[in-house]
């Protein structure tokens, strides 16, 4: 590297190390007081081996305290499914064929957990405690401004799973209105969030799945 591109190198440095610690700054104030959260979604899925992209839309309902971690996921188009979480059970259930899979996470239980609050009632401090983290830029989702920030887990059990992530946090907010996985193989998932609602009033029942009296469970890992 020459003297003026190391020079520039020094002189950027600092903005970019002022601009991550401004959105986590952001992250730390919206999680206080963090409950729950509902939003309609768009996950997109590439996978790498075939060059396939594939787009689903539903919603999400999460809910957080000091014990528990409750969500359900309902995708709506092209093909419906339910996914609830609770403790450390989840449930999976598809209507056209009026079944529920019911899965133990059992040691998964906090890796899944981490997953599922990425960026959601989470503080810049605990992202930066399994993260390196790196200020990638602004860029504005859905009409939404945002800051972008990568995440490189420290873990290398999370590695294995996602090599890296990326986060869209909302700007005023300290929540995200998009993420990004990235598989080892090259996969990737997008979640974009839209019509986004901070702390509703959640209950149980409008966190489990509404299962009809004759659906047929199945237990996967048996």
């Amino acid at each position: 590297m020459d003297r003026k591109a190391a020079t520039l190198v020094l002189a950027v440095s600092p903005i970019w190390a002022q601009s991550l610690d401004a959105v986590l700054a952001r992250m730390d104030a919206g999680s206080v007081g963090f409950r729950s959260v509902a939003a309609d979604i768009k996950r997109t899925s590439f996978t790498a081996v075939i060059n396939d992209r594939s787009e689903e839309f539903g919603s999400i309902k999460l809910a957080k305290n000091k014990n528990d971690v409750r969500v359900l996921l309902e995708v709506t188009r092209p093909d419906a499914r339910s996914v609830a979480f609770a403790g450390d059970r989840a449930q999976i259930f598809y209507p056209k064929i009026n079944t529920v899979q019911e899965i133990d996470l059992g040691k998964q239980k906090s890796l899944v957990e981490q997953f599922v609050l990425l960026g959601f009632g989470t503080s810049g401090k605990e992202l930066g405690k399994n993260y390196t983290l790196k200020y990638t830029g602004e860029e504005p989702v859905a009409g939404q401004k945002a800051s972008r920030i990568e995440l490189t887990p420290k873990s290398r059990q999370v590695k294995e799973q996602f090599a890296r992530m990326e986060l869209w946090i909302a700007d005023p907010g300290g929540f995200p209105v998009q993420q990004k996985l990235y598989e080892p193989s090259g996969n990737f998932l997008t979640v974009t969030y839209s019509a986004i609602k901070l702390n509703p009033n959640l209950g149980p029942d409008s966190l489990s799945l509404r299962l009809p009296k004759d659906v047929k469970r199945e237990y996967p890992q048996k």
